[in-house]
Order: C-alpha cells, then structure tokens, then sequence
C-alpha cells in the first residue's frame, strides 16, 4: 500500500512539475519522440556587455550570479530580466545529465533558437556552434554526457544587430521606441531539450503530396546507413490508409497511393497521421516518429494563385509574431493557437508571418485549424548588398525551408522584405541565388523573393501601398505601375507593355530578371488604420503611438475607410489575386492593428469580420 501510495504521489509532483515549466510541450509536433527531457526553466546567466568573457573563462562556469527563466529572452518580462538595452553578449548556465536509460544512445541537444550566433560548452569543452539566430540545430553531446553524471551546460551568445550583418527583423537598431520598430531579442529565445536516438535514427523526412496522382511520398534522411529498414505508415483516425516498408537508405523514395484522398484547406483543414519505425536487422525497433501530412497543392497559373487546383483568393493580415510579456516568444502554446483564432475571427483565411521566423508549434496550430501563412524571414537589418551577409542568410534561410517544409499552412516563400536600395551587381545575384535555393530545397511552393520590393526573380508580384483613400488606393494599385526588366526594357507584369518606370533613375535597367510572361499581382500590405483609445477624443489621439497616414476621427469613420479599401481591391480582382491587411495586433508603438497588443479587441468584430470576409466580384 505504502508503494502504491509512493508512486501515485511521484505521478502527481511529475505532473506539476511539468505544468510549472514554462513551454512544456514538444516544440516539434510534426517530428515528434516518446522519450525527451525539456530544458526550460531556470537557469543562471550574466551579461558580457565588452565581449571579455572568453578571455574571463566564462565557459568553465559552474554557475552565474543572475536567474533566467528560459526560453524568454532577457530583454522580456518572463524571463524574469527585462534589460532592454543592447546586449552584444549573454552566457547562461545550468546543470545536465543523461538519464542511465539512454546510455548506448546517441544524445542530442536540440535548440529551437538562440539569437543571433552561439556557441555550446560542456565543462568548459567546446561542444558546438551554430551562425543565425531564428532556426533550429541540434548537436549530438554523447561522449560529454555518456557517464551519466551531472555537466555543465554554458550557452555563449553574441548578437550585434548595428554591424548590418545579421538579420534583425523588427528588432529596433536605436535605443528609443522607433516607428515599426521593437523591442529586440538576444539569446535563447525557443526551447532547449534534449533526446536519445539510436545511430540509425531518422534525421529529417521530406514529404510531398502529390493530388494529381494520388499519392504521398516520403524521403527519408539518416544518422547512419545500414541493414535497417524503415516503415512509413499513413492512417486516417487509426485506420491503415497505406503502408511501405524500404530500405532505411538516404537514397529510398516511399511512395504511398492514396485512394480518394482528403484534401487539406483552410474550409476543411484534414490531416492524415504519419508513422515512422526504423528497425535493425533483428527487427528491434530503434527510432519511433509520430507526424501527420496534410494533402493539398499550390501553384500559380497565368495570374491566379490555385489551391487545390482551384483558384483562391488570399485575405491576409500581417502578423509580427510580438508579445507583451515574451517579446518573440509566445507565452504559451494556448497563446499561439488564440493568435490563430483571433485571426480567423476577425475574417482572414490566412496570414504573412512577418519578419520573424515563427515557432515550430506556431505552424502545427495552422495546420490543425486551417490558416495559410507566408513563411519569411527577418532580413530587416542587414546589407543585402553584401556577399558575406548573402553567405550568412543563405545558409539560414535555408535551415528555415528544411525545417518548415512539410507544413500544408505555408503556401509561400517569401523571404525578403522591402529591399529598396540595391546595387547592380551583388543584389541581383544575391536575390536570383536566394529564389533558386528555395526552389532546391522545396520545388512545391511559388517563391516572392522581395516582397514589397526590388524584384529580381520571383513567382508573385507584391508590392505595398498605404494610401488611405480607397479611391486612389483602387486608382494607384490598378494603373500604377508594376514593372519589371526585360531584354533591357521596363515591361508591365500584367499587360506586357513595354514602358518606363520609376527605377530607371536608379540605373537598374541592367537588372537580370526572371522572364515570366504573366504572375499574380499581390497587394500584400496596405491599410494601417491608426486607432489608439481615445482617439475620437482630443486628449486621446496619442502622439507616442505610430501608425500609417492620416488618422481617422472617429470609429464610423474607421469603418468607412477600412471598408472602402477592401471593396476597392475587390473590385479589381481580375487584377489584383488576394491582400494582406496591416496588421493583427498593435505591437508596442505601433497601434494599427485589428486587435490591441494584449489581443483585445479594438472593434466591433462582427463587423470587422463582415468587411474581411466579402469575396472578390471576380474569382
């Protein structure tokens, strides 16, 4: 009795002890294992503001002085921090051991992200190194930790957003609150774990639906080559929609027909579940992954964006995935999915996730509830004209792609932002270099290479307006011109005439472009409404806050603008194939959302959503 009573009660402190951890659950739901141990909570840290701390031997630390709670990053309010000056330099540290069960196993140490460059030690023993600072990485710390006694676990990270040469995003490069510009982010910003995998063990999978076809197929990737074999089952609420079994070979290609597949869209979000087991040659199973697939296609045709193979018009909102009290990081998963649902609320079918690399666990929500989603970059910040930084933001950008791109929400690669001032040479050959890579790693999705700005080589023409009179919006976007450059001449992407353009004075006719008769034509950001509380009011009508244009006096007001825009871009839709909206949430300075910052609502959301939700006089 006494043992029962022993175990039920170690249950429940289990339990709450997991649900005291701050982002408890497994950060990579489309690639998920059993058996891990989350990192998160607290650990020691202390600033290195003149960079000595090499020098010091902070590696060797067995513990700092200050107390932070990972995964929020020091300039936040949970981390229990809050220092939001710069910070070029942070070391934190915690102890670590490996469980005795997972000795004879490989043991990585997973990080969602640490910005900007990081470098791991254990016991002062340079353990690894990661460049960038939104994309996962993962480094295997077996022979550190194979003794099962308890190490000490440094992470060093340096950032220094002023140098343009790293991405920054919306991070702000002053001190003072500036425009659309935020609090930064430094250090651990997503979750720490650590699991065991066998040296046969899965790596990564690419998954690709093919609709047209029937059939889902898989390409695996392993630690390591040998007589094992891999199982990939599909199933639909547990029951065997089809199954293969290969060779557990980096060169094996699993196909699986799938009678009258379920499509996945935004109407009807269907996810198949997915079952990786690799087993060795005694038929031991050595690796286990739960996933899912969701079936759909994207692709553009002539000047039409087609889901499913049927056209699909796109209303979008600008998300800037910021928080009050976690800044990049979300203060919990619920929070994710609310942003999501709060989206979909307000009457878009999707979002441009904006100048920020978003959580793993932020797509699985938008692959559950139906939301597309623009996956970009935080390429703000950096000299897009330099070839070291092209070097930096390829090798990340294409961590992002691998990363994301078995998730049926992302519908687009996008992954600049507003580029303006260019050069002649590097540019073009950065941006062309850019849009090829992602067509490398992920030939299933059209790429807009700048969006809002220069375009080299892209599958979407975007650009940006803030006009606030839907008259001359509707006047601007339909007449205005939308160039590109072509056999040495400026060439209008939708009537193919042959003209002159505004970047002639930049001497850019020289431009190598793609050559693409027709695209669809995007406006994927415009409107930016300012609304602060009080603003019909004199008193109220902050001049701290910041938004786009004129403000209006009054919500009828509001209303009348925010309507007369939407129906303006409807109204050409035969030229015009979807919009992105500025934007879902106030983020500190910037009180232009649909939503307040703490995700309030601002408005009357019947009627927001009414607006949001008309569809196009032309489809």
């Amino acid at each position: 009795m006494k043992k029962i009573l022993f175990v039920a009660t170690a249950i429940v402190c289990a339990v709450a002890l997991r649900a005291a951890q701050p982002r408890a659950e497994y950060p990579r739901p489309q690639f998920e294992r059993t058996e891990w141990m989350n990192l998160n909570g607290e650990w020691t840290y202390t600033f290195d503001f003149v960079g000595s701390g090499l020098e010091k031997k902070l590696y060797e630390s067995r513990g700092f002085d200050g107390r932070i709670t990972v995964p929020f990053c020091p300039e936040s309010k949970l981390s229990g921090v809050g220092y939001t000056d710069f910070i070029n330099n942070i070391w934190y540290q915690r102890s670590i051991t490996a469980p005795s069960s997972w000795l004879g196993k490989n043991i990585l140490l997973n990080f969602g992200a640490v910005y900007y460059n990081s470098e791991i030690y254990i016991d002062g023993r340079l353990a690894g190194r990661h460049f960038g600072g939104s994309t996962s990485f993962s480094i295997d710390v077996t022979k550190f930790l194979a003794d099962g006694k308890e190490h000490s676990l440094v992470v060093h990270a340096y950032s220094d957003p002023r140098t343009t040469k790293q991405p920054a995003g919306k991070q702000n490069l002053r001190l003072e609150q500036f425009e659309c510009m935020y609090t930064r982010t430094t250090g651990i910003w997503q979750t720490v774990w650590m699991e065991p995998v066998a040296p046969g063990a899965l790596v990564r999978t690419q998954v690709i639906t093919d609709i047209d076809q029937n059939q889902v197929l898989v390409m695996p990737q392993f630690c390591e080559q040998g007589d094992a074999t891999l199982t990939v089952t599909l199933s639909d609420g547990g029951k065997t929609v089809a199954t293969k079994t290969v060779r557990a070979q980096n060169n094996s290609v699993v196909v699986l027909p799938v009678k009258k597949p379920k499509l996945w869209s935004p109407e009807d979000p269907f996810l198949y579940d997915l079952t990786y087991e690799v087993k060795n040659a005694q038929g031991e199973t050595v690796d286990r992954v739960a996933s899912y697939v969701g079936m759909r296609k994207i692709h553009v045709s002539g000047n039409r964006v087609y889901l499913n193979n049927e056209p699909y018009y796109q209303r979008l909102v600008l998300d800037q995935g910021f928080y009050p009290d976690g800044i990049w990081t979300a203060p919990s998963d619920e929070a994710l999915r609310h942003d999501i649902e709060l989206s979909k609320q307000a009457g878009f079918n999707g979002a441009r996730l904006h100048q920020k690399v978003f959580e793993e666990r932020f797509h699985y929500w938008a692959d559950h509830l139906g939301y597309i989603t623009w996956g970009e970059a935080p390429s703000w910040g950096m000299d897009a004209n330099d070839p070291e930084v092209g070097r930096n933001f390829m090798n990340e950008w294409s961590e992002e792609i691998l990363r994301d791109r078995n998730h049926p929400s992302i519908v687009t690669w996008t992954p600049m932002n507003e580029e303006w001032w260019p050069d002649r040479v590097q540019f073009p050959r950065f941006v062309s270099d850019v849009y090829d890579l992602t067509k490398s790693l992920d030939p299933t999705r059209p790429v807009c290479d700048v969006s809002g700005g220069v375009h080299i080589k892209t599958d979407i023409w975007t650009e940006h307006t803030y006009e606030q009179d839907p008259a001359k919006l509707k006047e601007q976007v339909y007449n205005g011109e939308r160039w590109f450059v072509r056999g040495g001449k400026a060439i209008d992407v939708r009537t193919q005439n042959v003209g002159f353009n505004r970047l002639k004075d930049n001497n850019l006719f020289d431009f190598p472009t793609y050559d693409r008769p027709t695209m669809p034509y995007i406006l994927d950001e415009f409107g930016g409404i300012k609304w602060v509380k009080g603003q019909d009011k004199e008193t109220g009508n902050s001049q701290k806050s910041w938004g786009y244009g004129e403000p209006p006096h009054s919500l009828e007001e509001f209303y009348a603008r925010l309507e007369g825009q939407v129906d303006a871009l409807l109204s050409i839709s035969d030229n015009v194939w979807g919009y992105c909206y500025t934007q879902l949430t106030d983020v500190e300075q910037e009180q232009n959302g649909i939503y307040f910052y703490d995700r309030t609502a601002k408005f009357d959301m019947e009627r927001i959503r009414a607006i949001f939700t008309k569809t196009p006089a032309t489809k």
